[in-house]
């Protein structure tokens, strides 16, 4: 009889973790990846832009590297399989445009993240095409 209890005892712990664990998991929240990844784009190109009007204006090294490292981190969200090569170039051109800027070449840090900025316009474009 003992053994009984132990098993009616021991199924009803597990029904009871399964009935509490299931609507956990079921209340994941699924947004809508087409946002988030416009909202990153539209982040990243906003940055990117910011740090090419600090680069030709007065120059804050600050503010540019603050403004690139924003960006770095926006277009980790900007993900689509068909610009994925094009997000890495795009990581390495903000990379050299923030190592150019810590060196104080800020003509060069400018120009790379010109070149960032192209590139992003070129995955904006195929991302576009694609999500009409």
């Amino acid at each position: 009889m003992n053994i009984f209890k132990k098993i009616a005892l021991s199924t009803a712990i597990v029904a009871a973790f399964a009935a509490v664990s299931a609507p956990a998991f079921a209340a994941e929240e699924h947004g809508d990846k087409n946002a988030i990844v416009k909202a990153a784009a539209a982040d990243t190109i906003a940055k990117v832009n910011e740090a090419v009007s600090i680069a030709e204006g007065n120059g804050d090294k600050a503010a540019f590297i603050a403004a690139i490292s924003d960006a770095r981190q926006a277009q980790k969200e900007f993900r689509y399989e068909q610009t994925e090569r094009l997000r890495q170039k795009l990581n390495d051109k903000l990379r050299a445009a923030r190592e150019a800027a810590d060196q104080g070449t800020m003509s060069e840090a400018g120009a790379a993240a010109k070149a960032a900025a192209d590139v992003l316009k070129e995955m904006k474009e195929i991302y576009d095409a694609a999500h009409k």
